[in-house]
């Protein structure tokens, strides 16, 4: 793959890519303008009854609140990994092929999330969730555009490596 990266000419990697990271930054942080703005902490207002409400929460943990409550430190470390992810995720798109759109999409989308959510941690020390889906007594955890993006963006690279590792089983 690096000897394929390197053999391009300048400037035809994905790294045109980070357009849709951009524009999920700032769909993600003016989403969350408009929620602070007009939403009070835990009153929910149906969206969609009966299975979507917009309801401002603030998750100072990762997804689903995971270490919420972990003292503070989880602020700057998941800040540390947003920026580490960030790059990494970068690198492997200027090593990727611009026509490679099932490699490079994901990719940004994971990058445009991780980013959101590092301003509202630089920003708040908290991330800013507001979309919570439920049924009945069930909810989900709410969220955020970033966290779909992030979602999405995990869920088709693992897709991604399971139909690569597919293709690599068949060439034996």
């Amino acid at each position: 793959m690096a000897a394929l990266a390197s053999s391009l000419p300048r400037g035809a990697n994905a790294l045109v890519w980070l357009w849709l990271s951009t524009a999920l930054v700032a769909l993600d942080q003016w989403t969350k303008h408009v929620v602070l703005t007009h939403l009070q902490e835990g009153v929910p207002i149906p969206a969609i009854a009966g299975i979507l409400n917009w309801n401002l929460a603030y998750n100072t943990g990762a997804a689903f609140s995971f270490l919420a409550d972990a003292g503070g430190w989880q602020r700057w470390g998941f800040g540390v990994l947003a920026v580490g992810i960030s790059v990494v995720l970068t690198v492997w798109l200027s090593r990727t092929p611009r026509r490679d759109w099932l490699t490079a999409l994901p990719l940004a989308l994971v990058v445009g999330g991780a980013i959101g959510n590092l301003i509202d941690r630089l920003r708040y020390g908290h991330v800013v969730d507001f979309i919570q889906v439920y049924h009945g007594d069930w909810a989900f955890p709410t969220f955020n555009v970033a966290d779909s993006a992030i979602s999405v963006g995990a869920v088709l690279l693992a897709l991604l490596s399971l139909r690569s590792g597919k293709a690599e089983g068949q060439g034996r």
